[in-house]
């Protein structure tokens, strides 16, 4: 077997074993497809970001695609409570941008500052928030959007809408889209924050 088909394999055997026993730390049972990847990071203006934060990277699809799109002086701030997918991806990817920490989301203010980095420009988040406890929800969205510099977004996709009330409370404006030909079919969340 070919190095990528064996990587490519590892990642979604370790993806769907985690999911079985994590089943509501994780939104689907495969990682995401090249369609969402494209779907979710499409408002992001790669010249302008310089810090980046992602929810629940998982195996890291959507990571190296951002590592390869953003900046070369931007960071990518990779937050994850599974220490097996942060084991993962500590083993797979070297890119000296990337800072993994095995933590929570709700986390992100003191993630953000203990590495020395201001406030967000994007935090793309996969984790399955319309799972969570509404309290845990909400507590992570109001989290994120004070961990976000003016003129920055939230970037939210999900299985289920259920995440929508708690975004508009706390962000006021959400922008909704969909992307039909994910495996499951995804719901996306745009919501920025008032520039400076």
């Amino acid at each position: 077997m070919p190095d990528t088909a064996r990587s490519s394999f590892t990642e979604r055997l370790l993806f769907a074993l985690n999911f079985f026993r994590h089943p509501f730390m994780l939104g689907s049972i495969v990682p995401s497809s090249r369609f969402l990847v494209d779907q979710v990071l499409r408002p992001i203006d790669w010249q302008r970001a310089r810090v980046i934060v992602e929810y629940g990277p998982g195996v890291g699809t959507i990571t190296t695609e951002i590592l390869r799109r953003m900046h070369p002086d931007a960071r990518l701030v990779a937050i994850e409570t599974n220490a097996a997918f942060v084991k993962f991806l500590g083993g797979q990817i070297g890119d000296p941008r990337l800072s993994l920490a095995n933590e929570s989301a709700a986390d992100v203010a003191g993630v953000l500052e203990r590495l020395g980095l201001p406030r967000a420009d994007y935090v793309v988040s996969g984790i399955p928030l319309g799972s969570m406890p509404e309290p845990l929800r909400a507590d992570i969205v109001a989290k994120t959007r004070a961990a976000l510099a003016p003129g920055g977004s939230f970037l939210v996709y999900q299985f289920t809408s259920r995440v929508l009330p708690a975004l508009q409370r706390t962000f006021g404006e959400v922008r909704r889209s969909a992307e039909p030909r994910n495996l499951p079919p995804a719901v996306l969340f745009e919501c920025p924050t008032e520039p400076a």
